[in-house]
């Protein structure tokens, strides 16, 4: 992967080798860090690289700041315009990831959150797909489960949570599967290793609720809207056994990183006719449709980058 040019550094643009840290860092250490992730998509007919819902990104940015004692000076509508600063200034012109990253900069030995002070850096790349296999996915059911919201904040992106991730992705991967499904402690299905789940059955689409220890994702809020309003679906938050994925007629992850992809194995059991269904199929196009700003009734969300010929011309 290629480094990125600049970074956004408390408060600052600077050369993305001059935004460093000492390993004696409080958030290298005991990962008392925050992040989020957000997607710039290229509109090549209007030439125009396009945020999607970024004020929604950063506000769960700065909740899930606070859950950690964060008392960050900055507030959204800095940081929402440091990230289009830096944006310009890397000129993009195709789909990029945004990292922002709040972490406990003092150099200090001590586990703890208070008396500590925090800093924050946003980067961007250049970024394609999650998962090769966005219209296949085989997953498996982890072995490891979905930490617990009282013993780390699930609905938080806290970097030290993301041991657990870690640890579901690696053993499926090197078990030959594309991704896994995480259980949480009452045994029910909860999320993927970085991502919200959905089932469709009897014409229904059921996702866990958000006391099952998941992500409050951005993208599953949308995924509500366009289910409802655009395709119709009905969309139930409620507990999802195990097995119940396995009788289901379709399955999906949601999430800034996956996007909308299909699951159509699971534990090498075919999901409905084990090919991406006519729903999720449905889903796909009209998303990528919404996130690359051509559908009128959704622009809202998508905040231009460029806002000039001038500013193109000079990306």
């Amino acid at each position: 992967m290629a480094l990125p040019n600049y970074a956004y550094f408390d408060g600052r643009i600077v050369p993305y080798s001059e935004a460093k840290v000492g390993v004696l860092t409080h958030a290298l250490n005991y990962g008392t860090a925050a992040f989020g992730g957000v997607r710039g998509y290229w509109n090549s007919d209007e030439e125009q690289l396009f945020v999607f819902r970024p004020h929604d990104h950063v506000k769960r940015f700065l909740q899930s700041a606070k859950l950690l004692c964060m008392d960050l000076p900055y507030t959204e509508d800095d940081l929402v315009k440091g990230m289009f600063d830096l944006l310009r200034t890397e000129g993009h012109r195709a789909d990029c990831y945004i990292r922002p990253l709040a972490f406990m900069g003092d150099e200090i030995i001590g586990v703890r959150l208070h008396n500590l002070h925090p800093s924050i850096s946003i980067v961007s790349i250049p970024f394609g797909r999650y998962v090769e296999a966005e219209e296949g996915v085989h997953v498996t059911i982890s072995s490891w489960r979905r930490v617990d919201d009282n013993s780390i904040p699930a609905r938080g992106k806290i970097a030290g949570a993301y041991v657990n991730s870690a640890f579901i992705k690696t053993d499926a991967e090197r078990a030959g599967f594309d991704e896994a499904l995480v259980l949480n402690q009452d045994g029910h299905l909860s999320e993927g290793s970085a991502e919200n789940l959905y089932i469709v059955r009897n014409g229904v689409v059921a996702t866990p609720p958000v006391t099952d220890n998941i992500l409050e994702g951005i993208t599953r809020r949308t995924v509500f809207t366009l289910l409802r309003d655009e395709l119709g679906f009905e969309v139930v938050e409620r507990p999802i056994d195990r097995t119940e994925i396995y009788v289901a007629d379709e399955a999906f992850f949601s999430g800034t990183g996956v996007q909308i992809a299909a699951i159509t194995r699971v534990d090498h059991r075919p999901i409905g006719s084990g090919k991406m269904g006519p729903l999720v199929s449905d889903l796909r196009e009209l998303y990528f449709n919404v996130v690359r700003g051509k559908a009128q009734k959704y622009r809202h969300w998508c905040a231009p980058v460029y806002e000039t010929e001038r500013e193109l011309a000079k990306a």
